[in-house]
């Protein structure tokens, strides 16, 4: 075999994950003609607001296959085409109640255009031509969603922040050996950093609301249990729960996992991840619920490092 046709043939039929972002501008309302006015309102908050609002949306689309002879899963001249026709050139600059028949509240089948109801319609619309294995759609930096391709369930993830200090040493050892086990995070007078924490929850999508869950609920629910307690503290001196135990970003992740997670189910979700970002450098994450390969393939890791 020459050298040429062997470097062409290199990855055949190996498995390998691309992804495709595309963006589209839109605007949506959340208003269902069945309540009043006052009840619209108590729901959906500034969402029910006349005439609507817009976001930039972005898509990231996973998909999966061999490699073919010319070094590729997809033409992605290919994707680009599809992802367009399908997708965003129906989107862009439009109105999504109105644009497709799913998001027709009129009809008794229609629902809401929230992010976790437009990614699974997108699946829906994208999938008889791609090989897709996840999405990923951004309404804003701070609130996306994730789909699978189960028939309900999706991802619902919103960030926050805290600004907090704290310092990195066992009680019970000398100072000599937390700064062995720690370096410069035990100094006595601590450090601080500016925390990102997203949330992560799993549910089905209501049909009628197209909700996972309230999430301005959930929202309330992290600002009163993470973001109210832990802003702007000595985590080791004002949160009782880091006075023995060591403020390490794994620790914290956990503690706010198990902080959030009776009451998310409380409002019809599953708590299913955290990750505290302490740095550019530095992050941890903790599954609150056992992870299933099915439903956090490889395709999703891929989409949410993009």
């Amino acid at each position: 075999m020459t050298e040429t046709l062997a470097g062409a043939l290199h990855g055949q039929g190996r498995s390998c994950v691309i992804t495709r972002r595309a963006c589209f501008s839109a605007s949506h309302r959340y208003w269902l003609p069945e309540l009043s006015a006052d009840d619209n309102a108590a729901h959906f908050g500034p969402c029910a607001m006349a005439p609507g609002h817009g976001h930039n949306y972005e898509l990231i689309v996973s998909m999966a296959g061999p490699l073919d002879a010319d070094g590729m899963v997809l033409n992605l001249s290919e994707v680009k085409h599809f992802i367009r026709r399908e997708v965003t050139s129906q989107l862009d600059f439009r109105c999504l109640n109105e644009v497709w028949p799913e998001f027709d509240v009129s009809t008794a089948v229609g629902c809401l255009p929230t992010t976790e109801a437009l990614v699974r319609v997108i699946w829906q619309r994208l999938s008889p031509h791609l090989p897709i294995t996840a999405l990923r759609l951004y309404e804003q930096p701070g609130l996306w969603a994730d789909y699978l391709g189960h028939p309900m369930d999706a991802f619902l993830t919103i960030r926050t922040h805290f600004a907090a200090a704290h310092r990195l040493a066992r009680p019970e050892l000398s100072q000599e050996e937390n700064e062995r086990i720690y370096g410069k995070c035990a100094r006595p007078h601590g450090h601080g950093h500016n925390y990102l924490v997203d949330v992560t929850v799993r549910g089905a999508i209501d049909p009628r609301t197209g909700m996972v869950c309230d999430l301005s609920a959930l929202q309330r629910l992290v600002d009163d249990l993470v973001v109210e307690p832990f802003d702007h503290t000595f985590l080791n001196k004002d949160v009782p729960f880091f006075a023995e135990c060591v403020p390490t970003a794994e620790n914290i992740a956990l503690h706010i996992a198990d902080r959030l997670t009776t009451p998310v189910r409380a409002i019809g979700a599953h708590l299913h991840k955290i990750r505290l970002q302490e740095s550019p450098n530095n992050a941890a994450e903790v599954y609150a619920e056992a992870p299933q390969l099915d439903l956090m393939p490889a395709a999703l890791e891929t989409a949410a490092a993009l």
